[in-house]
């Protein structure tokens, strides 16, 4: 069962690299803002998914520090972009 499970951690790693990709070259700063929530989000869930396989409880707990401050940074890109903005 732990196989599986690490095996779906990887495939959420996978999944984030083309949001890295958009991240890097995104043609706006919203569309960069957008690609690294996604990707924070898809980081998370593989570290949720990682804690399951380890049996660790820690890493859920790493898990939420990194969406919380994932969300509290967006909300701070998004303050500024419609300061800039308007």
């Amino acid at each position: 069962m732990n196989a599986v499970f690490l095996a779906v951690a990887a495939l959420e790693l996978v999944v984030a690299v083309p949001l890295v990709l958009r991240l890097a070259a995104g043609p706006t700063v919203c569309d960069r803002a957008v690609a690294l929530n996604a990707f924070s989000a898809q980081v998370t869930l593989s570290l949720l998914v990682f804690a399951v396989a380890a049996d660790r409880s820690i890493y859920v707990d790493v898990a939420l520090w990194a969406a919380s401050f994932s969300y509290l940074g967006t909300l701070v890109w998004a303050r500024l972009l419609e300061r800039e903005l308007l």
